[in-house]
């Protein structure tokens, strides 16, 4: 049987067992769990990767623990302006939206935009009137409504700042609530995908790495598949997705060595902070991060996984 496997993410960031209470901490595995076991179950049933990561980011989407659809934080208008974006790694096809409202699954609507259009990034009113024409499922203001994400941006605003996601009660911490998806198939297939709600109390038509095909997310089937979370502006500089499959296709690096190089020196260097999860073509899983934490679980055809937080 061709190996398969599987890798989500929840955000990355001051993730820590101190400021953690049992309950929260047990509702944060239950939701990657469940949304890692929706992915799998897809791979499982010989099923595409593409379909796998989809499943798996609309089950993160859905939940209020994570900065996307549901959960997505405020912007300074007091609304949710969403980002995402999909790319298949046999034919480099991709899609992506930027600044979406109202779309409650923002990955489905990516994908639309990759099958059903002859573009690839598409960005606020044209997104959303693109999604109306496909029958993409949206929502209203209310479904979005989080009381801790609604007390997160009116402390945002008495600060008069842009906070990157959860817990901004000290200025010392830093949370980047991004979702994601990798998936290798048994047909040697790749897949990622990545959706967020952005910072909290962003300005400006702010857009991060996510939507950004090469930054935030990209797959190759010669090389591996790229989810990031983290501190978006600097991920965009350093083109952080593409440059992984670049060091493996051109220097000849394992996954590994690539992600080691990204993530823990090229990145730190310039003071990027939070991390990726990345599959290659054989289904070797790697989940470097170079913050506190980050929300991630992965599975593998031979058995091993695991659901984890911390560092």
């Amino acid at each position: 049987m061709t190996p398969f496997s599987i890798a989500i993410h929840g955000g990355a960031g001051t993730i820590l067992r101190s400021q953690m209470t049992p309950e929260k901490e047990a509702k944060y595995l239950a939701a990657l769990k469940a949304a890692l076991d929706t992915g799998y179950a897809v791979l499982e049933k010989g099923g595409s990767s593409l379909d796998a990561v989809e499943a798996a980011i609309i089950s993160l989407e859905d939940c209020p623990l994570f900065n996307a659809g549901k959960g997505s934080v405020f912007n300074s208008e007091g609304r949710h302006e969403m980002d995402a974006s999909i790319m298949y790694g046999k034919d480099l096809t991709a899609g992506a939206v930027t600044g979406v409202k109202n779309i409650k699954n923002p990955i489905s609507l990516s994908r639309a935009v990759m099958e059903r259009s002859q573009h690839v990034f598409l960005a606020g009113n044209g997104a959303e009137i693109f999604a109306r024409e496909q029958g993409i499922a949206f929502e209203d203001d209310s479904y979005f409504f989080d009381q801790f994400r609604h007390d997160q941006w009116q402390q945002a605003q008495k600060e008069e700042g842009v906070f990157l996601d959860h817990n901004i009660a000290a200025s010392d911490e830093k949370k980047f609530g991004t979702v994601g998806a990798v998936a290798l198939d048994k047909d040697g297939h790749l897949a990622a995908g990545t959706s967020t709600g952005g910072m909290t109390n962003k300005k400006f038509g702010r857009v991060g790495d996510s939507p950004i095909i090469g930054a935030g997310t990209y797959a190759n089937d010669n090389t591996c598949a790229i989810s990031c979370t983290g501190h978006g502006e600097l991920f965009i500089r350093s083109v952080v997705a593409y440059d992984i499959s670049c060091l493996m296709e051109y220097k000849g690096m394992t996954l590994r060595e690539a992600c080691d190089e990204v993530v823990m020196n090229k990145l730190v260097k310039i003071g990027g902070e939070g991390g990726l999860i990345a599959i290659d073509r054989i289904g070797n899983v790697e989940l470097p991060f170079n913050s506190e934490g980050m929300y991630r679980a992965y599975r593998k055809s031979d058995g091993n996984g695991g659901v984890l937080i911390y560092k």
